[in-house]
């Protein structure tokens, strides 16, 4: 086997930057890309997929940046069966210590139908990408997309095909979250069993969670065999979601009994980089998300805060500090000072510089001005609403004034900062909300539709912070924005304004056209 010789050891794959970029409004910026991939690097994460280089000249200097500054990982690229797709990811990754190609075609009859290739035909694509990807780098990576409703038969002779030419990883996924755990176990089974050479690569697996059944699927085919887990921070990704990476360590950390695997990540830094992968993809995490959910280690029943007060294990299976949350409260108020605001993030998992943190600190005043106590969820809503997307900000709001109540007309008298000029406008809308956007639009006139407005409390009382999270589209492309504020009108305003910016920096992302019948693919999930 190649990366690691001990039968008991489990890669992680992480796909969040290429995979979990892909869900609609998750675009992030080039900085916060090499932010999350020396997070990933510094957890542990044994392949990080970067990108898809040939995507767009964005994703390329990405991948770059990311296999250049790289400590540990293995960096990893994305490219379609094409001798170009791989030539570009390679120019990409090979300013890694240890870059990785990872090629792939979809090999399901839905898949062949598209590309409108025979059997024949395809499996002579096959062995010569991967052949021309393993001639650039001993470390290839191969996928048969849509590998689960792929014959058996087929699914057999191509995967020999990529191991002969030169594959030393097999990935099988899921592309749909089509299968089930007994069927995932049995089909890494049966290519153990049938195809020559098989013992000597890792099987890997990639599961989507359409289903919900992403998690279990996934160790289902550690068990049978698969030594390398794919997976996203927060389970992000296309549709419903890839397997989420915080839920497949963690089981094989709690449940070693009866999976007695290891993985080389430190999960003590699992909720810091949850809540920044929250924060730059624009996707909140739900509250009852396993492991990393605000309610995770919440206990409101009678029963069980009694159970808790008695013996924690009674209602947790896993510390709060395994996951690098604290198992104790500093409340924080007007009267704290920075040094309590430091250690306050330091034991949420957040390390700032002294900028930083006098940034921070003044909104932590003004915040608690107005509360009377300010809850780790209010410290966190802070870190986001003060860091994200500043270096991408062609939109911003410098005055927002909003007269509403029962008698109309309600008004917004709104001044932005548009490209470094100042504009001002007041607009009357239906509702203090309605008229807030419809001033931002008069600003700054989109097409963009507004998809989706939802508004959550961080915290309990009517001092509550509310975060508002808003997604726009605009010709295909999907953009999210959120922020945090005691104001909802003005948290609204921020979120509508970090999803215009967030819309600016994908108009110029596009793909590249390519033949149809040679690599008419976006994706190897």
């Amino acid at each position: 086997m190649t990366e690691t010789t001990k039968q008991d050891r489990v890669l992680i794959f992480d796909t969040t930057l290429r995979d979990g970029e892909q869900s609609p409004g998750a675009t992030m910026s080039h900085n916060e890309k090499l932010e999350i991939a020396a997070m990933l690097d510094e957890m542990g994460v044994d392949i990080i997929e970067a990108g898809f280089p040939i995507a767009s000249e964005g994703d390329f200097e990405a991948v770059t940046d990311i296999a250049k500054n790289s400590k540990n990982s293995v960096i990893c690229g994305l490219a379609r069966a094409s001798l170009r797709d791989i030539d570009r990811c390679m120019e990409a990754v090979r300013h890694a210590a240890r870059p990785r190609i990872h090629t792939f075609i979809g090999t399901s009859p839905l898949h062949r139908d598209i590309t409108a290739l025979t059997m024949d035909e395809m499996a002579d694509k096959i062995h010569e990408t991967v052949t021309h990807a393993r001639n650039l780098t001993d470390n290839v990576q191969w996928s048969p997309m849509d590998a689960i409703r792929t014959e058996h038969d087929y699914l057999c002779r191509v995967v020999e095909i990529a191991i002969k030419a030169g594959a030393t990883t097999i990935n099988i996924p899921d592309t749909v979250g089509y299968t089930t755990p007994r069927e995932s176990a049995d089909i890494i089974r049966m290519l153990l069993e049938r195809v020559p050479g098989a013992d000597e690569i890792i099987f890997a697996t990639h599961c989507h969670n359409d289903l919900g059944m992403a998690t279990a699927n996934s160790l289902a085919a550690v068990e049978a065999g698969a030594r390398q887990i794919e997976c996203t921070i927060n389970g992000l990704g296309e549709r419903a979601g890839n397997t989420a990476l915080e839920e497949v360590v963690m089981a094989l950390k709690v449940r070693n009994d009866v999976m007695p695997f290891t993985t080389g990540i430190d999960t003590t830094k699992i909720m810091n980089i949850s809540r920044r992968v929250s924060q730059v993809s624009g996707f909140p995490v739900q509250p009852n998300k396993a492991i990393v959910g605000k309610n995770a280690f919440a206990h409101e029943s009678g029963i069980h805060q009694d159970g808790m007060l008695k013996n924690k294990e009674t209602f947790e299976i896993m510390r709060p500090q395994d996951v690098g949350l604290s198992g104790t409260s500093l409340p924080l108020g007007k009267h704290s000072g920075r040094a309590a605001l430091r250690a306050k993030l330091e034991e949420l998992g957040y390390t700032l510089g002294d900028n930083q943190l006098k940034d921070l600190f003044v909104s932590f005043k003004e915040l608690a001005d107005r509360k009377k106590e300010v809850l780790d969820d209010d410290i966190v809503a802070l870190m986001q609403a003060t860091g994200a997307d500043s270096q991408n900000e062609v939109i911003k709001i410098k005055h927002l004034r909003v007269i509403c109540g029962s008698e109309a007309p309600q008004t917004a008298d709104i001044i932005l900062e548009i490209n470094g000029v100042e504009s001002h406008c007041t607009v009357e809308g239906d509702g203090p909300v309605d008229a807030t956007f419809k001033a931002i639009k008069t600003l700054y006139p989109t097409q963009a539709r507004l998809q989706l407005y939802q508004v959550q409390a961080v915290t309990e009382g009517t001092d509550a912070q509310a975060t508002v999270m808003v997604r726009m589209e605009e010709d295909g492309l999907i953009s999210t924005g959120q922020s945090s504020h005691t104001d909802t009108v003005f948290a609204s305003a921020k979120a509508y304004v970090n999803a215009l910016n967030r819309l600016i920096v994908r108009r110029g992302k596009t793909a590249p056209n390519a033949d149809v019948r040679e690599i008419k693919y976006t994706d190897a999930s």
